[in-house]
């Protein structure tokens, strides 16, 4: 791996670009062991996990240390930019986070955001000082809107949340990390280490998985999978692809055959 290769969101530097959740984990323990698996440093946390308004009740805090690593709070479940503000604040005046992951669903079937109301949502946190990764389509416009708004990330979903379908439009999200000034990462869709390496053959920063982990046989083996997946595909893309051709080409020369 490239030693040095390390990326940066809101004037954070990581050395991982893998992202990963705490939903869907048999405990804490697990989850914990599949966060040291993956080499994460950043960890999603929907807000009503860390046991905000039940301090009695056994805390993700516990287990994963938020002094060691980098804890994202974000909005899963929320339907209005309002729901999603109100979340935020909680957060902020829970824990003091202000890098925050946001998300607002559209409806519960598909859970595909609601780009109206997330885009609201993004401008009044950014006004509020709030420093927003934004979950959204694989829309090039709808993601160069986010960045005017005040994202400092945005997160095109590769496949549902939860499909683990992985990455179903290519050229769309290849577009947005070409359009776009701040990091770009695929959120959403990823099922195995395959997917994860092609977001990161497309150029993206980094990639951010729950289910595929979590529900994966041996969620440990699977985060360690992970890992290498999204460290191979970046060293791919940094190296450069071989062009694609319609037709063979040996890859030993013909001349000089007996």
């Amino acid at each position: 791996m490239s030693t040095n290769d390390s990326w940066t969101v809101a004037g954070r530097t990581f050395t991982s670009r893998l992202i990963v959740g705490t939903g869907k984990y048999k405990d804490f323990e697990q989850n914990a062991a599949a966060l040291v698996a993956s080499g994460a440093e950043i960890i999603t946390v929907a807000v009503r996990r860390v046991n905000v308004s039940d301090p009695k009740a056994p805390m993700l805090t516990d287990y994963i240390d938020p002094k060691k690593y980098t804890y994202l709070p974000n909005t899963a479940g929320c339907f209005t930019a309002e729901d999603a503000i109100r979340t935020l604040r909680l957060a902020r005046e829970a824990g003091g986070w202000d890098l925050v992951k946001l998300e607002v669903l559209g409806e519960a079937k598909t859970l595909y955001p609601d780009m109206r109301e997330t885009l609201r949502a993004t401008e009044i946190l950014a006004k509020e000082g709030f420093l927003p990764m934004v979950y959204c389509v694989d829309d090039p416009i709808a993601a160069k809107q986010l960045e005017d708004a005040g994202a400092v990330a945005v997160m095109p979903l590769g496949a549902p949340i939860g499909s683990g379908l992985g990455i179903q439009n290519r050229v769309t999200i290849r577009l947005i990390v070409e359009g776009a000034k701040v990091p770009v990462l695929v959120d959403a869709g990823v099922g195995t280490a395959s997917d994860a390496a092609v977001g990161m053959e497309l150029g993206c920063d980094g990639i951010l998985m729950n289910t595929a982990i979590a529900e994966a046989k041996d969620p440990i083996r699977m985060a360690r999978a992970m890992k290498l997946a999204v460290e191979a595909g970046r060293e791919a893309y940094l190296a450069g692809r071989m062009g694609r051709r319609m037709y063979a080409d040996p890859s030993s020369p013909l001349a000089g055959l007996i």
